[in-house]
Protein backbone atom coordinates (compact mmCIF):
# COMPACT_ATOMS: atom_id res chain seq x y z
CA UNK A 1 0.00 0.00 0.00
CA UNK A 2 1.53 3.31 -0.94
CA UNK A 3 1.52 6.92 1.10
CA UNK A 4 -0.99 7.88 -1.33
CA UNK A 5 -3.79 4.88 -0.61
CA UNK A 6 -3.74 5.46 3.19
CA UNK A 7 -4.19 9.38 2.62
CA UNK A 8 -7.09 8.26 0.58
CA UNK A 9 -8.28 5.82 2.77
CA UNK A 10 -7.98 8.03 5.62
CA UNK A 11 -9.88 11.01 4.14
CA UNK A 12 -12.66 8.49 3.27
CA UNK A 13 -13.16 7.06 6.26
CA UNK A 14 -13.46 9.48 8.70
CA UNK A 15 -15.69 11.79 6.62
CA UNK A 16 -16.71 14.06 9.38
CA UNK A 17 -13.27 15.39 10.15
CA UNK A 18 -13.02 15.69 6.20
CA UNK A 19 -15.73 17.60 6.00
CA UNK A 20 -15.17 20.03 9.42
CA UNK A 21 -11.44 20.57 7.78
CA UNK A 22 -12.86 21.46 4.44
CA UNK A 23 -15.83 23.89 5.54
CA UNK A 24 -13.10 26.03 7.77
CA UNK A 25 -10.52 26.73 4.70
CA UNK A 26 -13.57 26.93 2.08
CA UNK A 27 -15.19 29.49 3.93
CA UNK A 28 -12.24 31.49 4.46
CA UNK A 29 -10.87 31.18 0.91
CA UNK A 30 -14.38 32.18 -0.17
CA UNK A 31 -14.70 35.43 2.27
CA UNK A 32 -10.95 36.42 0.68
CA UNK A 33 -12.25 35.70 -3.12
CA UNK A 34 -15.45 37.64 -2.87
CA UNK A 35 -13.66 40.46 -1.22
CA UNK A 36 -10.93 40.74 -3.44
CA UNK A 37 -13.30 40.11 -6.34
CA UNK A 38 -15.46 43.19 -5.15
CA UNK A 39 -12.22 45.38 -4.20
CA UNK A 40 -10.60 45.00 -7.79
CA UNK A 41 -13.66 46.32 -9.47
CA UNK A 42 -14.40 48.92 -6.29
CA UNK A 43 -11.11 50.19 -7.21
CA UNK A 44 -11.35 50.58 -10.78
CA UNK A 45 -14.73 52.26 -10.20
CA UNK A 46 -13.25 54.68 -7.66
CA UNK A 47 -10.23 55.65 -9.95
CA UNK A 48 -11.96 56.25 -13.08
CA UNK A 49 -15.17 58.46 -11.56
CA UNK A 50 -12.84 60.20 -10.11
CA UNK A 51 -10.32 60.43 -12.97
CA UNK A 52 -13.62 61.45 -14.84
CA UNK A 53 -13.97 64.61 -12.63
CA UNK A 54 -11.10 66.41 -14.99
CA UNK A 55 -7.50 67.50 -14.86
CA UNK A 56 -6.22 67.22 -11.65
CA UNK A 57 -2.48 68.64 -12.10
CA UNK A 58 -1.32 72.66 -13.42
CA UNK A 59 1.10 73.49 -14.64
CA UNK A 60 1.58 77.22 -14.65
CA UNK A 61 4.84 80.57 -15.19
CA UNK A 62 6.87 80.64 -11.88
CA UNK A 63 5.03 83.95 -11.28
CA UNK A 64 1.67 82.81 -11.25
CA UNK A 65 -0.94 83.48 -8.96
CA UNK A 66 -2.24 79.91 -7.27
CA UNK A 67 -4.76 81.47 -4.51
CA UNK A 68 -7.92 79.81 -7.12
CA UNK A 69 -6.82 76.99 -8.61
CA UNK A 70 -10.17 77.08 -11.18
CA UNK A 71 -8.53 80.44 -12.18
CA UNK A 72 -4.65 80.43 -12.19
CA UNK A 73 -4.51 80.95 -15.31
CA UNK A 74 -6.31 83.62 -16.90
CA UNK A 75 -3.98 86.58 -17.21
CA UNK A 76 -1.40 84.58 -16.42
CA UNK A 77 1.92 85.20 -17.71
CA UNK A 78 3.34 82.77 -20.67
CA UNK A 79 5.54 80.59 -20.99
CA UNK A 80 6.14 78.29 -24.23
CA UNK A 81 4.52 75.50 -25.92
CA UNK A 82 7.35 73.28 -26.13
CA UNK A 83 6.94 72.80 -22.28
CA UNK A 84 4.31 70.13 -23.71
CA UNK A 85 6.93 68.18 -25.67
CA UNK A 86 9.77 68.27 -22.76
CA UNK A 87 6.60 66.23 -20.93
CA UNK A 88 5.78 63.93 -23.80
CA UNK A 89 9.31 62.90 -23.93
CA UNK A 90 9.92 62.17 -20.56
CA UNK A 91 7.18 59.18 -20.47
CA UNK A 92 6.78 59.93 -17.23
CA UNK A 93 4.25 57.17 -16.07
CA UNK A 94 1.03 58.10 -14.93
CA UNK A 95 -0.32 61.34 -16.72
CA UNK A 96 -3.61 59.90 -18.83
CA UNK A 97 -3.74 63.71 -20.87
CA UNK A 98 -2.27 66.79 -21.35
CA UNK A 99 -4.30 69.74 -22.01
CA UNK A 100 -2.06 73.25 -23.11
CA UNK A 101 -4.33 76.70 -23.27
CA UNK A 102 -3.86 80.06 -23.58
CA UNK A 103 -6.37 82.52 -21.59
CA UNK A 104 -7.33 85.74 -21.49
CA UNK A 105 -10.11 88.17 -21.34
CA UNK A 106 -11.91 89.99 -23.69
CA UNK A 107 -14.32 92.18 -24.76
CA UNK A 108 -17.25 91.16 -26.76
CA UNK A 109 -19.44 94.26 -26.74
CA UNK A 110 -19.76 95.46 -23.58
CA UNK A 111 -19.54 91.78 -22.27
CA UNK A 112 -16.21 90.33 -20.84
CA UNK A 113 -15.85 86.99 -21.61
CA UNK A 114 -12.20 85.08 -20.99
CA UNK A 115 -11.45 83.32 -24.85
CA UNK A 116 -9.08 80.28 -24.30
CA UNK A 117 -7.05 78.96 -26.78
CA UNK A 118 -6.86 74.61 -26.40
CA UNK A 119 -6.24 71.77 -28.61
CA UNK A 120 -9.41 70.31 -28.66
CA UNK A 121 -8.38 66.21 -28.78
CA UNK A 122 -6.60 66.84 -25.17
CA UNK A 123 -9.28 69.55 -23.74
CA UNK A 124 -12.44 67.52 -24.65
CA UNK A 125 -10.78 64.32 -23.62
CA UNK A 126 -10.19 66.34 -19.63
CA UNK A 127 -13.90 67.73 -19.59
CA UNK A 128 -16.26 64.68 -19.60
CA UNK A 129 -19.13 66.98 -18.72
CA UNK A 130 -18.78 68.44 -22.19
CA UNK A 131 -18.94 65.08 -23.70
CA UNK A 132 -23.03 65.06 -22.66
CA UNK A 133 -23.24 67.38 -25.56
CA UNK A 134 -22.20 65.22 -28.13
CA UNK A 135 -18.21 66.01 -28.56
CA UNK A 136 -17.24 62.38 -28.74
CA UNK A 137 -14.17 60.69 -30.59
CA UNK A 138 -11.48 57.85 -29.36
CA UNK A 139 -11.69 56.80 -26.72
CA UNK A 140 -8.48 58.07 -23.87
CA UNK A 141 -6.99 54.93 -21.89
CA UNK A 142 -7.05 55.40 -17.97
CA UNK A 143 -3.24 54.52 -16.81
CA UNK A 144 -4.71 53.55 -13.20
CA UNK A 145 -6.80 50.75 -14.60
CA UNK A 146 -6.83 47.36 -12.50
CA UNK A 147 -4.64 44.89 -14.33
CA UNK A 148 -5.10 43.52 -17.23
CA UNK A 149 -6.62 40.13 -16.66
CA UNK A 150 -8.66 41.98 -13.80
CA UNK A 151 -9.66 44.70 -16.18
CA UNK A 152 -13.12 42.44 -17.16
CA UNK A 153 -16.36 43.46 -16.82
CA UNK A 154 -19.58 45.30 -16.93
CA UNK A 155 -17.96 48.51 -15.62
CA UNK A 156 -15.49 48.78 -18.94
CA UNK A 157 -18.84 48.78 -21.50
CA UNK A 158 -20.45 51.92 -18.84
CA UNK A 159 -20.04 54.55 -21.73
CA UNK A 160 -20.34 56.75 -18.54
CA UNK A 161 -17.09 55.97 -17.37
CA UNK A 162 -15.21 56.34 -20.30
CA UNK A 163 -13.56 60.08 -22.06
CA UNK A 164 -14.24 60.48 -25.29
CA UNK A 165 -12.16 63.34 -27.11
CA UNK A 166 -12.44 64.85 -30.75
CA UNK A 167 -9.47 65.67 -32.98
CA UNK A 168 -9.87 68.66 -34.42
CA UNK A 169 -11.65 72.17 -33.64
CA UNK A 170 -11.71 74.46 -37.41
CA UNK A 171 -10.51 77.75 -37.50
CA UNK A 172 -13.37 79.36 -37.94
CA UNK A 173 -15.44 77.95 -34.99
CA UNK A 174 -15.45 78.00 -31.17
CA UNK A 175 -17.27 76.66 -28.30
CA UNK A 176 -18.88 78.83 -26.14
CA UNK A 177 -19.52 78.27 -22.29
CA UNK A 178 -23.25 78.20 -21.02
CA UNK A 179 -23.17 81.55 -18.74
CA UNK A 180 -21.00 83.40 -22.07
CA UNK A 181 -23.89 82.21 -24.46
CA UNK A 182 -26.78 83.55 -22.08
CA UNK A 183 -25.08 86.87 -21.45
CA UNK A 184 -23.96 87.58 -25.11
CA UNK A 185 -27.05 86.21 -26.31
CA UNK A 186 -25.56 83.75 -28.64
CA UNK A 187 -27.32 80.31 -29.62
CA UNK A 188 -25.53 77.46 -31.76
CA UNK A 189 -24.58 77.84 -35.53
CA UNK A 190 -24.65 81.21 -35.08
CA UNK A 191 -21.53 83.78 -35.88
CA UNK A 192 -20.09 85.56 -33.06
CA UNK A 193 -17.20 88.35 -33.63
CA UNK A 194 -13.80 87.77 -31.64
CA UNK A 195 -10.58 90.18 -31.87
CA UNK A 196 -12.56 91.04 -35.52
CA UNK A 197 -12.69 87.49 -36.37
CA UNK A 198 -16.00 86.09 -37.39
CA UNK A 199 -16.76 82.73 -35.62
CA UNK A 200 -19.25 80.16 -35.95
CA UNK A 201 -20.45 78.67 -32.43
CA UNK A 202 -20.23 74.72 -33.16
CA UNK A 203 -21.73 74.29 -29.53
CA UNK A 204 -22.90 75.58 -26.58
CA UNK A 205 -21.25 73.86 -23.56
CA UNK A 206 -23.24 72.34 -20.72
CA UNK A 207 -23.44 74.53 -17.76
CA UNK A 208 -20.72 72.77 -15.04
CA UNK A 209 -20.77 75.40 -12.08
CA UNK A 210 -17.06 76.27 -12.93
CA UNK A 211 -15.54 79.19 -14.46
CA UNK A 212 -15.56 77.49 -18.06
CA UNK A 213 -19.14 78.53 -18.11
CA UNK A 214 -18.09 82.07 -18.61
CA UNK A 215 -15.13 81.00 -21.68
CA UNK A 216 -15.12 80.80 -24.82
CA UNK A 217 -12.87 78.16 -26.51
CA UNK A 218 -11.03 78.09 -29.73
CA UNK A 219 -8.31 76.57 -31.14
CA UNK A 220 -5.07 77.20 -29.56
CA UNK A 221 -2.69 78.03 -32.46
CA UNK A 222 -5.12 80.44 -34.00
CA UNK A 223 -6.16 82.20 -30.17
CA UNK A 224 -2.41 82.86 -30.10
CA UNK A 225 -1.99 84.48 -33.54
CA UNK A 226 -4.73 86.47 -32.76
CA UNK A 227 -3.50 87.58 -29.04
CA UNK A 228 -0.15 87.67 -30.74
CA UNK A 229 1.64 85.73 -28.87
CA UNK A 230 3.39 83.49 -30.76
CA UNK A 231 3.77 79.97 -29.43
CA UNK A 232 3.50 80.74 -26.31
CA UNK A 233 0.76 79.21 -23.49
CA UNK A 234 0.00 80.08 -19.80
CA UNK A 235 -1.16 76.82 -18.69
CA UNK A 236 -1.39 73.01 -18.80
CA UNK A 237 -3.49 70.37 -17.72
CA UNK A 238 -2.89 66.99 -17.02
CA UNK A 239 -4.70 64.48 -15.91
CA UNK A 240 -2.72 62.25 -13.50
CA UNK A 241 -3.25 59.31 -12.15
CA UNK A 242 -3.46 59.58 -8.31
CA UNK A 243 -1.79 56.66 -7.51
CA UNK A 244 1.48 58.18 -9.34
CA UNK A 245 0.74 61.86 -8.04
CA UNK A 246 0.94 59.81 -4.12
CA UNK A 247 4.69 58.13 -5.44
CA UNK A 248 6.11 61.40 -6.35
CA UNK A 249 4.57 62.52 -9.95
CA UNK A 250 4.50 66.30 -8.75
CA UNK A 251 8.32 66.24 -7.93
CA UNK A 252 8.72 64.54 -11.31
CA UNK A 253 6.98 66.87 -13.60
CA UNK A 254 9.12 69.94 -11.42
CA UNK A 255 12.28 68.52 -12.52
CA UNK A 256 11.18 67.94 -15.81
CA UNK A 257 9.68 71.79 -15.87
CA UNK A 258 11.92 73.45 -13.16
CA UNK A 259 10.97 77.34 -14.07
CA UNK A 260 7.39 76.31 -13.86
CA UNK A 261 4.82 76.19 -10.99
CA UNK A 262 3.14 72.68 -10.70
CA UNK A 263 0.25 72.15 -8.27
CA UNK A 264 -2.56 69.83 -8.26
CA UNK A 265 -6.47 69.51 -7.15
CA UNK A 266 -5.24 67.97 -3.24
CA UNK A 267 -9.08 66.59 -2.43
CA UNK A 268 -9.72 64.93 -5.32
CA UNK A 269 -6.24 62.75 -5.15
CA UNK A 270 -6.54 62.61 -1.68
CA UNK A 271 -10.32 60.70 -1.77
CA UNK A 272 -9.11 58.55 -4.49
CA UNK A 273 -6.13 57.55 -2.55
CA UNK A 274 -7.45 57.25 0.50
CA UNK A 275 -10.20 55.30 -0.33
CA UNK A 276 -8.34 52.67 -2.21
CA UNK A 277 -5.84 52.32 0.66
CA UNK A 278 -9.13 51.83 2.98
CA UNK A 279 -10.04 48.86 0.34
CA UNK A 280 -6.57 47.25 0.43
CA UNK A 281 -6.76 47.83 4.19
CA UNK A 282 -9.73 45.70 4.45
CA UNK A 283 -8.88 43.19 2.37
CA UNK A 284 -5.46 42.87 4.39
CA UNK A 285 -7.73 42.82 7.66
CA UNK A 286 -9.88 39.57 6.40
CA UNK A 287 -6.74 37.95 4.81
CA UNK A 288 -5.03 37.87 8.11
CA UNK A 289 -8.23 36.76 9.88
CA UNK A 290 -8.47 34.16 7.72
CA UNK A 291 -4.73 33.33 7.63
CA UNK A 292 -5.13 32.91 11.41
CA UNK A 293 -8.56 30.91 12.08
CA UNK A 294 -7.79 28.67 9.21
CA UNK A 295 -4.64 28.03 10.03
CA UNK A 296 -5.39 26.91 13.21
CA UNK A 297 -8.62 25.16 12.50
CA UNK A 298 -6.64 22.40 9.86
CA UNK A 299 -3.67 22.40 12.60
CA UNK A 300 -6.82 21.36 15.42
CA UNK A 301 -7.94 19.11 12.64
CA UNK A 302 -4.57 17.62 12.21
CA UNK A 303 -3.48 17.16 16.08
CA UNK A 304 -6.86 15.64 16.83
CA UNK A 305 -6.41 13.09 14.09
CA UNK A 306 -2.37 12.29 15.43
CA UNK A 307 -4.07 12.22 19.10
CA UNK A 308 -6.74 9.20 17.16
CA UNK A 309 -4.39 7.36 15.09
CA UNK A 310 -1.35 6.88 17.88
CA UNK A 311 -1.82 3.30 17.74
CA UNK A 312 -1.32 3.19 13.88
CA UNK A 313 1.21 5.56 13.76
CA UNK A 314 2.79 3.49 15.95
CA UNK A 315 2.04 0.09 13.40
CA UNK A 316 3.15 1.69 10.80
CA UNK A 317 6.98 2.42 12.41
CA UNK A 318 6.67 -1.01 13.64
CA UNK A 319 6.44 -2.17 10.23
CA UNK A 320 9.04 0.13 8.65
CA UNK A 321 7.65 3.30 7.80
CA UNK A 322 10.16 6.03 9.22
CA UNK A 323 9.53 9.67 10.26
CA UNK A 324 9.87 11.11 7.07
CA UNK A 325 6.86 8.65 6.16
CA UNK A 326 4.86 10.14 9.02
CA UNK A 327 5.50 13.49 7.80
CA UNK A 328 5.03 13.11 4.58
CA UNK A 329 1.04 10.84 5.24
CA UNK A 330 -0.01 14.41 7.54
CA UNK A 331 1.24 16.68 5.37
CA UNK A 332 -0.34 15.11 1.75
CA UNK A 333 -3.33 14.56 3.72
CA UNK A 334 -2.92 18.66 4.13
CA UNK A 335 -2.22 19.23 0.98
CA UNK A 336 -5.46 17.73 -0.30
CA UNK A 337 -7.73 19.57 1.66
CA UNK A 338 -5.74 23.12 0.75
CA UNK A 339 -6.43 21.87 -3.15
CA UNK A 340 -10.09 21.22 -2.86
CA UNK A 341 -10.78 24.29 -0.40
CA UNK A 342 -8.50 26.41 -2.63
CA UNK A 343 -10.82 25.29 -5.78
CA UNK A 344 -14.15 25.36 -4.04
CA UNK A 345 -13.74 28.30 -2.46
CA UNK A 346 -12.62 30.28 -5.51
CA UNK A 347 -15.65 29.10 -6.84
CA UNK A 348 -17.51 29.82 -3.54
CA UNK A 349 -16.53 33.06 -3.28
CA UNK A 350 -16.69 34.25 -6.88
CA UNK A 351 -20.71 33.39 -6.78
CA UNK A 352 -20.66 35.66 -3.72
CA UNK A 353 -19.12 38.48 -5.27
CA UNK A 354 -21.59 38.08 -8.24
CA UNK A 355 -24.41 38.06 -5.95
CA UNK A 356 -23.08 41.18 -3.37
CA UNK A 357 -21.43 43.11 -6.03
CA UNK A 358 -24.56 44.68 -6.85
CA UNK A 359 -26.08 45.39 -3.09
CA UNK A 360 -22.79 46.41 -1.46
CA UNK A 361 -21.09 48.63 -4.41
CA UNK A 362 -23.67 49.02 -6.87
CA UNK A 363 -22.01 47.65 -9.75
CA UNK A 364 -21.79 44.61 -11.43
CA UNK A 365 -18.45 41.94 -10.45
CA UNK A 366 -17.23 39.41 -13.02
CA UNK A 367 -16.06 36.52 -12.28
CA UNK A 368 -11.73 36.77 -11.82
CA UNK A 369 -9.49 33.73 -13.13
CA UNK A 370 -6.54 35.01 -11.96
CA UNK A 371 -7.90 34.75 -8.48
CA UNK A 372 -8.07 30.99 -8.72
CA UNK A 373 -4.42 30.60 -8.72
CA UNK A 374 -4.25 32.67 -5.75
CA UNK A 375 -6.59 31.13 -4.09
CA UNK A 376 -4.99 27.30 -4.40
CA UNK A 377 -1.82 28.90 -3.67
CA UNK A 378 -2.99 30.98 -0.58
CA UNK A 379 -5.44 27.49 0.78
CA UNK A 380 -2.34 24.81 0.34
CA UNK A 381 -0.16 27.91 2.65
CA UNK A 382 -2.67 27.67 4.87
CA UNK A 383 -3.60 23.95 5.63
CA UNK A 384 0.53 22.99 5.41
CA UNK A 385 1.19 25.97 7.93
CA UNK A 386 -1.19 24.85 10.48
CA UNK A 387 -0.10 21.47 9.61
CA UNK A 388 3.26 21.82 10.39
CA UNK A 389 3.42 21.49 13.97
CA UNK A 390 0.89 18.52 14.44
CA UNK A 391 2.87 16.66 11.65
CA UNK A 392 6.36 17.20 13.61
CA UNK A 393 4.38 16.06 16.39
CA UNK A 394 3.48 12.77 15.31
CA UNK A 395 6.52 11.95 13.83
CA UNK A 396 7.83 11.74 17.11
CA UNK A 397 5.40 8.99 18.10
CA UNK A 398 7.56 5.85 18.79
CA UNK A 399 6.97 2.28 18.35
CA UNK A 400 7.14 1.15 21.50
CA UNK A 401 4.14 3.52 22.71
CA UNK A 402 2.07 1.52 21.09
CA UNK A 403 3.45 -1.72 22.67
CA UNK A 404 3.19 0.00 25.79
CA UNK A 405 -0.58 0.74 25.58
CA UNK A 406 -1.48 -3.04 24.58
Amino acid sequence: MTLFDLVKKELWYRKSQLISGLLAITLGIAVIVAIRSISVVSEKAVAVKLDNLGANILVLPLTANIDDYYTADIDAPTFSEAAVGKIMSSTLPGIDNMSPKLSRRIKIGKELVVLTGILPKSEIASKPLWQKTGLSGKALKVSCAAPKEENKGSILKDDKLQRRSVDTLSDNHCLIGFSAAKRLNRNENESIVIENKSFLISKILPETGTVDDDRIFANLHLVQQLLGTGAQINSIEIMGCCNEISDGLLTKLRNVLPDTRITTIGQIVSTQIETNQMIKKMMYAFLLIILVVGGVSIGNFIWANVNERKKEIGILRLIGYGKKHIYQIMLAKSLILGLIGGVVGYFLGTLAALWLGPMVVGISVPAIPSLLLMSVTLSVAIALAGAVVPSWLAGKIEPFVNLQDQ
